[in-house]
């Protein structure tokens, strides 16, 4: 008998959410996002604990393991509170509203995200994670949960004057800066990412290191408007091959993990995102395309050998994500010793190898190695030229045998936002590499989207999991589905792409547009009505969608000649040039988009 089947299970066991029912056996009481919960919450006056993760979450599963799987916390929880579990990327709308909140409170985000609400779902504290029991700085869930029930009952009216202080704070527009965009904005875009360029190791900023590929994207747009801004490539180039030769690549399965807690990319976060692989091959696609480095081919190629071998359904959707744990270890399925790796590819082999990939006895990772080409002059050529043949074959025999280990978690949902990602990464594939292959798997991605995650009447729905899709799609999926149209039609020439495309964008118009404001909300009119309808432009882990549709409107006015698509994403620039103006490199999608409407530079 199993641990959980030895447990009773709670309200989640009849979700499809990997991460949800990762939870189904917690002694907590769960609930799923549901109006019973806020109405138990109302009859017993009791607060909602609201926990957002998602199945691959390495710290979502730390908080599980010491406070939700805990009887004493879980005693505290369901005596007091009403605990409502959400899967972020089932509902980003839920996690994009109570993320500013958090944001706003504490001035930063993350998961698990931890929000308390009165039972009419307005916030009036927020966190990220908390240990059981107060250590690292952080204050303790059950010294938390005591407190916030003591006040619960003693001052009860002063919360709810918070919560509605915080709502109107988070329904107000951020501070603007100068109302338009123009070449300051993207003169002050480049100057920042510069400025915060790691010349060493590549990338912006220290540690943690995350991959960014709209920045490299519009480094490289950047460029070909202003050749004289000689230092957009070097970065470019720099990073691709930093990111390459560090650990946050999978030098024996391919495809890159999340982050590096470091700054030289050598020990990652080891969660594998779809989004993540799926804007990195483009990034690796179009750094190809500017400096024709065979290695950048090679990895983009790689990319696609993960994707279309691990992270594809049989009808032909990707996979969201991979876990960064196995065995319950961090990392644990991805490192070696070097007895390991002699073990299987012999003595002398095994040794060069180890030089090859700096793997050694005092290891790199909790007395193991994370594979890396840190620190070689070229990352593609090892230091035995006799051997150039030999690395590619090790590695083959070495993914065999780790094929064999307890693998991590796979979130197995199938997202329409991020399949269209990779579905864009892909037809770009086949145009760039001259792959037709990469071209019929984006095809048979579109074609799982229509059968399975659209409506009769042509509602993008926003996931499938074990037949069933669910959720009314968000900004992102059109936005996203919209760019993987236009980039199958740039591959294939096939009209019918640019035609549902162009259908595509009429339906996101009417459903997503602020017809007072500008821009787009992040939930559509036929929406659950939450407590406040969020507007995003910032491009954080992957692209807005406001930003994607931005870009997505200009090449439909070119590829259609129709004005009104300028005219909108004329619009959209307008609406948001305030907050973009304050910090333009936060902004690096929006502003490729916004370098489409400039007329063509000057030849050198």
């Amino acid at each position: 008998m199993t641990v959980n089947q030895a447990r009773q299970p709670n309200r989640l066991t009849g979700e499809k959410s990997p991460y949800l029912l990762q939870h189904a056996f917690n002694p907590v009481d769960w609930y799923p996002w549901e109006e019973e919960a806020f109405a138990k919450a109302k009859q017993e006056e009791k607060p909602v604990f609201l926990s957002i993760g998602y199945s691959t979450c390495h710290w979502c599963h730390v908080m599980e393991r010491e406070s939700f799987e805990d009887p004493e916390v879980a005693t505290l929880l369901n005596a007091h509170f009403v605990a409502v579990k959400v899967d972020r990327e089932e509902r980003p709308d839920i996690d994009h509203l109570y993320m500013n909140v958090c944001q706003l409170l504490t001035g930063q985000g993350g998961w698990p995200l931890t929000v308390i609400l009165t039972p009419e779902k307005k916030p009036f504290f927020a966190g990220t994670y908390f240990p059981k029991t107060g250590q690292y700085g952080r204050p303790g869930l059950l010294t938390l949960l005591q407190n916030i029930h003591a006040e619960w009952q003693h001052h009860r009216a002063a919360i709810r004057q918070t919560s509605d202080e915080i709502l109107t704070a988070i329904r107000q527009p951020p501070p603007a800066g100068r109302d338009e965009l123009d070449e300051k904005t993207l003169r002050h875009g480049y100057v920042a990412l510069k400025d915060r360029f790691d010349p060493v190791y590549g990338g912006f900023g220290q540690a943690p290191k995350f991959p960014v590929p709209h920045h490299l994207l519009y480094l490289l747009q950047y460029r070909q408007q202003y050749p004289e801004a000689s230092d957009s490539l070097p970065m470019v180039d720099k990073t691709l091959q930093a990111m390459y030769a560090g650990g946050i690549y999978d030098h024996l399965g391919f495809g890159f993990s999340r982050y590096a807690t470091d700054r030289e990319w050598l020990v990652p976060h080891f969660e594998k995102m779809l989004y993540d692989n799926a804007l990195l091959a483009i990034a690796y696609l179009e750094g190809y395309a500017a400096t024709g480095r065979p290695l950048y081919a090679r990895v983009a190629r790689e990319i696609f050998t993960y994707v279309l071998r691990d992270m594809t359904s049989p009808e032909g959707g990707f996979y969201s994500a991979e876990d960064a744990d196995s065995e319950g270890e961090e990392g644990k399925f991805y490192v070696w010793t070097p007895g390991e790796i002699k073990a299987v590819l012999g003595q002398e082999s095994g040794e060069r190898f180890c030089r090859w990939f700096n793997v050694t006895e005092k290891g790199n990772f909790a007395g193991a190695n994370i594979l890396n080409r840190i620190g070689a002059l070229d990352p593609e050529t090892p230091p035995d030229a006799a051997v150039t043949r030999e690395p590619a074959a090790a590695r083959e025999r070495l993914f065999t045998v780790r094929e064999k280990r307890v693998h991590p978690h796979k979130d197995d949902k199938i997202l329409t936002a991020w399949n269209g990602l990779m579905i864009a990464a892909l037809a770009a594939g086949a145009r760039i590499l001259a792959e037709p292959a990469y071209l019929e798997a984006a095809k048979a991605g579109l074609t799982f989207i229509r059968q399975k995650l659209q409506t009769a009447d042509g509602r993008l729905l926003a996931r499938y999991r074990d037949g069933e899709a669910a959720f009314l799609g968000y900004l992102d999926d059109y936005a996203f589905l919209i760019w993987a149209l236009l980039e199958v039609y740039q591959a294939s020439g096939e009209k019918a792409h640019l035609t549902l495309a162009t259908k595509l964008q009429t339906r996101q118009d009417n459903l997503f547009w602020d017809q007072a404001g500008g821009g787009y909300y992040f939930s559509g009119e036929d929406a659950e009505e939450l407590p406040a309808r969020t507007k995003e432009a910032y491009d954080g882990a992957y692209p807005a969608g406001n930003s994607v549709a931005a870009r997505n409107l200009l090449r439909l006015a070119r590829l259609t000649g129709d004005p009104a698509f300028t005219a909108r994403a004329h619009n959209l620039f307008q609406h948001f040039a305030g907050q973009v103006n304050l910090y333009p490199a936060g902004y690096t999608h929006l502003l490729t988009a916004f370098l489409l409407t400039l007329p063509p530079a000057h030849p050198e």
